[in-house]
């Protein structure tokens, strides 16, 4: 199959502060004739995630920045189209990190085969993807147990719906934080957190100081900022912090200040581990395992806000800054 046209999306500019849409263009490219030992795929669904916040910035990480005037990089869900490899056939669904475009061509190696069976395809982007491998890599870096009692901010997100239903298989006590009255109702009722906070309504560490009233033994940190300073003030001794994001900084243009109160971390003889999800990539058989027998059983839910169309990508990508998200952001592409 050849003069296959595919539409991407560039970033064109680096974004100062919040990105905003002049930040990106929509090209249409040709893709090149198939060779042997490539694969062709069409994208189904792509992620849109805030990590990538950082990858639009020009400097250095621990994954290098995006290229101005290239097609973005992110997670994917596809169908082969046409393989000359002998690892993949027609028909084929895969997973990939190159999403932000409708088709392309790649070896096997930058291809992972998941089953047609489990539906929708888009969960392999959530909770049985890399958000979910997140959150579940997070919970076994300090080792969260039965009857722990949990604090999850950014509780409504990708990360930490997964991270609250997974803490409650486990047998914990699980509280979270996020920015509605949809988004509490959604964590309480469909999440099976014991409470959610609406960090909106008052301040996070009066709200806690009164649901937790002896403390909490472990904080999963998605927002940083003023939620990682209040956790700081109810972890109890010898506590657990999992460090895995700050969007409440991400597009800050200047660092965020530190925590008044990050002497606690002494006095309180607490443990904070940082989390990159690509660190895990060993044991993803056995994340699949676990927690893809707990989808299958019904017994955890992938929530999802879904976008139509390659073309409304940027624009769900923004939103997630805005918190117009529950559950995983994905855009399905037509």
């Amino acid at each position: 199959m050849t003069d296959i046209m595919s539409r991407e999306i560039q970033l064109v500019s680096r974004p100062n502060g919040m990105p905003t849409a002049a930040n990106f263009a929509i090209a249409q490219t040709k893709l090149e004739t198939l060779q042997d030992g490539q694969v062709l795929v069409r994208n189904l669904y792509m992620s849109v995630d805030p990590y990538m916040r950082g990858r639009m910035s020009d400097r250095k990480s621990y994954v290098p920045p995006f290229a101005l005037g290239k097609p973005l990089d992110g997670g994917a869900v596809g169908e082969v189209i046409e393989s000359r490899a002998k690892e993949f056939k027609q028909g084929d669904v895969v997973v990939s990190s190159l999403g932000w475009r409708e088709y392309f061509i790649a070896a096997p190696k930058a291809l992972h085969m998941v089953s047609p069976n489990i539906q929708p395809l888009s969960v392999y982007l959530g909770a049985l993807g890399m958000t979910g491998m997140t959150a579940w890599a997070g919970l076994n870096l300090v080792e969260v147990k039965a009857g722990d009692v949990i604090f999850i901010s950014g509780a409504a997100g990708a990360v930490g719906s997964v991270a609250g239903q997974i803490a409650k298989l486990r047998g914990c006590r699980v509280i979270g934080a996020a920015g509605s009255a949809e988004k509490v109702k959604f964590l309480q009722e469909e999440c099976g957190y014991d409470l959610a906070l609406n960090y909106k309504t008052s301040p996070i560490l009066e709200q806690l100081h009164q649901a937790v009233p002896d403390g909490i033994d472990v904080y999963f940190d998605n927002v940083g900022g003023e939620t990682l300073e209040a956790a700081l003030s109810v972890l109890r001794t010898y506590g657990r912090i999992i460090a895995c994001g700050g969007i409440s900084g991400y597009n800050e243009e200047s660092p965020q200040a530190g925590p008044s109160n990050l002497f606690n971390m002494i006095t309180k003889r607490l443990t904070m581990k940082g989390l990159i999800v690509s660190d895990f990539l060993d044991l993803q058989s056995e994340f699949e395992k676990e927690v893809g027998s707990y989808f299958r059983d019904g017994k955890l839910k992938n929530k999802e806000t879904v976008v139509v169309g390659i073309e409304q990508a940027v624009g769900a990508f923004i939103g997630l800054f805005a918190g117009k998200n529950i559950g995983k952001m994905v855009v399905k592409l037509e």
